[in-house]
């Protein structure tokens, strides 16, 4: 069967030129003709132009649009999303002698697909208010169609469903997202949202891999706008303390926030607590815990190329 589709394939017609058989001929959009660029030859016309009908310009968007393709297709949803919608006729001709419409929809869009496509359009703007590209909308969308056929969540909120999915989507994707920041994006609580994640993993027999101090350090530092040898020094710590078992139980992300704190104030660019707390999203109090645990070990604990703007000894106690 293979060779059979081969040899068909190799016997379909190419269009070339009868004089320079191996030049790339080129496309006139305009005509609609396939040139020979060595000796002009009109090789095919009536080339079929697959682009658009119509160009539409930036200031003719609040117009009508007179695009007559739809949206693209969407294989997530049930029979990819190619149905035809009939607008309302506003002509005498849409209507029959008791002034009801001719033209109807027959078939409308499922109830399952109503619900998903909202449940995309959320996912859709959650990710467009934290930033997160494209390829973590895909992996959500596909995550949440899973869990919705499979129907193993029925009670749920689809919002919160939806916001779980976008959780396990970056923690897959390597760029992981603390709960308080996808619960900042969507109208569900941190605790509901924590259910939903426990409910999909295993429903789904999927994991996730384990969150780490280094997640969240090079973003969290960012927002705070510290220089990098600051960032590489609080890296540098929370691996540290980690490593000597100087924080049991606690959280990463308090850990990182700690070690940007630590290093923040060891250098120029001093930060509060408070400062670093908004942009982790964690409380001043438990900074001040997992701090008070590695403070005892400091000198261990910066990288040896570090330039002290204040020296170890005389850093905060708290």
């Amino acid at each position: 069967l293979a060779i059979t589709s081969i040899s068909y394939v190799l016997a379909l017609p190419r269009v070339q030129c009868p004089n320079h058989p191996d030049a790339c001929l080129v496309e006139d959009y305009r005509a609609g003709d396939m040139i020979c660029p060595e000796c002009g030859l009109v090789v095919g016309d009536r080339v079929i132009d697959v682009g658009s009908e119509w160009r539409t310009f930036s200031n003719e968007k609040a117009l009508k649009d007179p695009s007559r393709v739809g949206d693209a297709q969407n294989p997530l949803l049930n029979g990819g999303d190619l149905t035809t919608m009939i607008s309302k006729g506003t002509g005498a001709a849409s209507f029959d002698e008791f002034g009801n419409s001719k033209y109807q929809n027959r078939r409308t869009m499922s109830s399952s697909d109503r619900a998903m496509l909202n449940a995309f359009k959320e996912i859709s703007t959650m990710a467009d208010r934290i930033n997160l590209p494209r390829n973590i909308v895909d992996r959500t969308n596909n995550l949440f169609k899973q869990v919705y056929e499979q129907k193993s969540l029925k009670g749920r909120a689809n919002d919160a469903i939806a916001s779980a999915c976008l959780y396990i989507a970056c923690r897959q994707e390597g760029v992981p997202r603390t709960f308080k920041e996808i619960c900042a994006v969507s109208r569900i609580s941190k605790k509901e949202i924590g259910r939903c994640f426990k409910l999909i993993l295993k429903a789904l027999e999927t994991s996730v891999d384990l969150i780490t101090t280094g997640d969240f350090m090079s973003r969290f530092c960012s927002n705070l706008g510290l220089p990098k040898q600051v960032q590489m020094a609080a890296t540098f710590i929370a691996r540290k303390a980690v490593e000597l078992d100087l924080v049991p139980g606690r959280s990463p992300i308090s850990v990182a926030a700690a070690a940007i704190y630590m290093a923040s104030q060891a250098s120029a660019e001093k930060k509060t607590q408070k400062e670093i707390g908004d942009i982790a999203g964690v409380a001043d109090v438990t900074i001040r815990q997992s701090y008070r645990l590695i403070y005892p070990r400091a000198a261990e604990l910066f990288p040896p190329d570090f330039k002290f703007d204040t020296p170890v000894d005389k850093l905060p106690q708290l």
